[in-house]
């Protein structure tokens, strides 16, 4: 019994030490602003955890804009739940993936289309919450003017928040935003033949 109330006893100092350093931290984040968050690597899952962020921003009653710039089907679980929510605006701006369109010059009008329609969020200070769903693909590619963007990010209302999604996101997009995560692939059933599932990849 004696071990054990040391045990405890070193255990609440730990987390009392512990609680001394977060509150600290806290109180010096005084600051509030729009955030520009970034999802890239290679691992599944950037555009679930930016669609989570919706749910939870929906929760506070704010209002949410969506655009989808590769995918272009409509019939992913979150699109069938979210789109229909009030204070969602949702679009699908992409024509499928680039192996399935096998058309440059199409996928580059549909990707300049899409990034003008995008730009109309970003200049709406109603819409709280911007994702741009896999947009540094066509950066990437080419098909967009990053300079543009990184323009048009900045101008945007104080208060406006943008996820952007995606696979290898260029440094200087990366070094604009205040939160960038890398998520990275250990393991994944694609790769042991099973098809993508509804409910966790559809």
């Amino acid at each position: 019994m004696k071990d054990l109330a040391t045990q405890a006893e070193r255990h609440r100092e730990r987390m009392q030490r512990k609680k001394e350093i977060v509150d600290a931290a806290i109180e010096r984040a005084d600051q509030e602003k729009g955030l520009l968050l970034i999802h890239t690597g290679n691992g599944k899952g950037k555009s679930s955890a930016a669609f989570g962020m919706v749910a939870r921003a929906l929760g506070h009653d704010m209002r949410v804009g969506v655009a989808q710039f590769i995918k272009g089907r409509s019939d992913t679980g979150e699109e069938a739940f979210l789109r229909h929510q009030p204070g969602v605006e949702w679009y699908v701006l992409g024509e499928g993936y680039t192996w399935d369109t096998q058309n440059l010059a199409q996928d580059i009008e549909t990707a300049q289309r899409g990034w003008q329609l995008a730009r109309t969020m970003l200049q709406n200070e109603t819409i709280n919450l911007v994702v741009f769903d896999e947009l540094t693909y066509p950066i990437r590619y080419g098909w967009l003017n990053l300079d543009q963007i990184l323009i048009d990010l900045k101008n945007r209302p104080a208060m406006q928040h943008v996820i952007i999604t995606g696979r290898n996101a260029p440094d200087t997009l990366c070094e604009i935003a205040d939160t960038v995560t890398e998520f990275r692939n250990i393991k994944h059933a694609f790769y042991s033949g099973i098809k993508a599932q509804k409910g966790i990849d559809l």
